[in-house]
């Protein structure tokens, strides 16, 4: 039973996730604009702030979000309304909510007892041993936000992103979910806590994983609609795709969840295949103390945070898939390659680790 401690203990930590998460996306847009200016050979955001002696543009994120805010919220008269404004709701939501299950850093190690039988966790909804299935499941929810999106609008750009959007993230799905089975069979477990302390024994899950890496990684990108996957949106043909009839808020948290969306693979990715906190020869899991408690928040946090940069990296360096090439991924190359991932490591966990 949820003491009035705990509750107010669970609450904090969601405000200072929802929070942090949210503060983090407005200037991992301006982290993408230095690297977009970086690989195009510009200087980017760099005078925004200059008045009030805030140096390298670094105020450019909430004047952008001011802006964003303040402009006018068009809903056209031919859309369907209700639709049209639930869209955005549920792309923001489903990003959010799937920070639930994700361990910040050690979970009940390290962290002081505050006069209670518990203590303090670095995790939102610590003992989920399903962690896994729930942020699939979560991640899942966020083709409708895209598809109610694009068929409410009543646009034949917007209806065409919606479409090619249901297809893609339908489809990088299963390789998506058959890249995982392979470090849960390994680890025997779908708690993202402990396939993080499997690796710490056994070495990072990039290791014993790298096909199960390389479909999950190719995945993850489908599945955030980030290039060179970004078909639903492909502004060179479908003029923004599913988003084309938002302005305003609106179209600013369908901006937001996308890049939450971006977090959540980033942690995912580095829970499954970069040892989560663990930093070898460094630490270990059974050092729970306050300071290496708070070390492999920071070890997380560095990972997470070049996952992230990364995956900016990449949008700036392929071309977008012909949408046929996109398909034909999924379905005739990362499928039947991670069914023979599957099966092979079934086999070696069996020989190897034991029955």
């Amino acid at each position: 039973m949820l003491t009035f401690l705990g509750l107010t203990a669970l609450l904090i930590k969601i405000g200072l996730v929802v929070g942090i998460s949210q503060g983090a996306v407005a200037y991992l847009i301006y982290v993408e604009r230095k690297i977009a200016a970086y690989a195009q050979d510009r200087i980017g955001p760099n005078r925004c702030g200059r008045e009030f002696g805030v140096p390298l543009g670094l105020i450019q994120p909430l004047a952008d979000g001011a802006k964003m805010i303040l402009k006018e919220d068009v809903i056209p008269k031919y859309v369907h309304k209700t639709t049209f404004i639930l869209a955005p709701m549920i792309a923001i939501v489903t990003a959010t909510i799937g920070f639930a299950v994700v361990p910040f850093g050690p979970v009940g190690a390290g962290a002081p007892r505050l006069g209670a039988d518990w203590p303090v966790q670095f995790q939102i909804a610590p003992g989920v041993d399903i962690g896994i299935v729930y942020i699939l499941a979560i991640g899942s929810l966020a083709v409708y936000a895209v598809v109610l999106a694009g068929w409410s609008s009543n646009n034949k750009y917007s209806f065409l992103g919606g479409l090619r959007s249901s297809a893609q993230l339908i489809s990088y799905e299963i390789p998506m979910g058959l890249s995982i089975l392979g470090i849960v069979l390994l680890a025997r477990s779908l708690d993202l806590n402990t396939i993080i302390e499997w690796q710490d024994r056994h070495g990072w899950g990039i290791f014993w994983q790298p096909i199960g890496f390389l479909i999950f990684l190719v995945s993850a990108f489908a599945e955030t609609n980030r290039l060179p996957f970004d078909l639903p949106e492909s502004e060179q043909e479908l003029v923004g795709g599913f988003h084309t009839e938002y302005s305003a808020m609106k179209f600013g948290m369908f901006f937001l969840g996308e890049y939450l969306h971006v977090i959540t693979v980033s942690f995912l990715t580095v829970i499954l295949f970069f040892g989560g906190w663990d930093l070898p020869f460094v630490l270990s899991a059974d050092q729970t103390s306050w300071i290496s408690a708070i070390f492999k928040v920071i070890v997380m946090m560095s990972k997470v945070s070049m996952m992230i940069v990364f995956i900016m990296w990449i949008r700036w360096t392929l071309p977008r898939f012909r949408y046929d090439t996109l398909m034909n991924l999924a379905w005739k190359s990362l499928l039947p390659l991670g069914l023979l991932n599957l099966t092979v490591t079934a086999v070696l966990a069996q020989m190897i680790l034991g029955g």
